[in-house]
């Protein structure tokens, strides 16, 4: 199937490394002009070498702090000087900080909401008039299974990723006739550097080991194990392909059937 990505322009949050850089890593074999983010200058060359390397395709890395609004106007000024315009946003962040509903500390809470609410809005809010631009263009929010269900120790993640659920679906009710197209994505059981660390923490808690963990997780799962980043990225390809113009609004699970709610 032709997923008329070659030539468009897509800005990848957190690429260097788990979800993100499997997105990144998809799109880029679609032939799409690539533009990585995150902290880490090195970690993003790397990771951008290894998918040059492995798909020929055109790839920008910009390094910085997707939680400071002037890194958001950066970026998205630095895509459009280098490509000339803007097709596909993924929204990707680093989870908010492992905590508990009833003790999360006020600078807990204060992190969440730039990286896990805020980050959403701004990178919509500076994209939104170069898609319009080009007639119209995708944007997809990677979440996570918080929003269906509560996690051991995920309690931020739930409340501040429910909101750009939100968010997201007013948005799809605001630029739909655009041409732009708002989803939502959300993995559970994937492994992730995230998913691991949780894991981890977990662990610790019951006093197992970390392979234990892992596989009580993957017990949990409808399909007995756990999940692959690139299994994700292939629902954002199609998210972010031509084939998807009648999807909009939605918030799609990745998890294996780990959510049992039938909603």
């Amino acid at each position: 199937m032709d997923l008329e990505l070659k030539n468009k322009v897509a800005i990848v949050g957190g690429a260097s490394k788990g979800l993100g850089r499997a997105c990144a890593e998809v799109l880029a074999e679609e032939g799409v002009k690539l533009v990585m983010c995150s902290r880490t200058q090195a970690d993003l060359e790397q990771a951008a070498q290894e998918i040059r390397g492995s798909t020929d395709a055109d790839v920008f890395v910009f390094a910085g702090d997707l939680e400071q609004h002037d890194t958001i106007r950066a970026l998205i000024a630095a895509t459009i000087e280098r490509f000339g315009h803007l097709d596909v946003l993924v929204n990707n962040s680093g989870g908010p900080p492992l905590a508990k509903s009833h003790n999360a500390t006020e600078e807990q809470w204060a992190t969440a909401v730039q990286r896990s609410l805020l980050y959403f809005a701004r990178m919509s809010r500076e994209a939104i008039p170069h898609l319009k631009r080009q007639g119209g263009g995708r944007i997809i929010n990677i979440l996570a299974s918080t929003v269906y269900q509560p996690i051991a120790n995920l309690a931020l993640s739930g409340a501040t990723r429910m909101g750009v659920v939100a968010f997201a679906k007013s948005l799809a009710d605001e630029v739909g006739r655009d041409g732009i197209l708002v989803n939502n994505v959300c993995p559970g059981s994937l492994l992730s550097e995230r998913m691991l660390g949780n894991v981890k923490s977990r662990a610790k808690e019951l006093g197992i080991s970390v392979e234990e963990a892992l596989v009580e997780r993957a017990k949990e799962t409808a399909v007995g194990r756990i999940g692959e980043p690139r299994e994700l990225a292939n629902l954002v390809a199609f998210l972010a392909s031509g084939k998807s113009s009648y999807i909009t609004g939605t918030t799609i699970r990745v998890d294996g059937g780990l959510v049992r709610s039938v909603l």
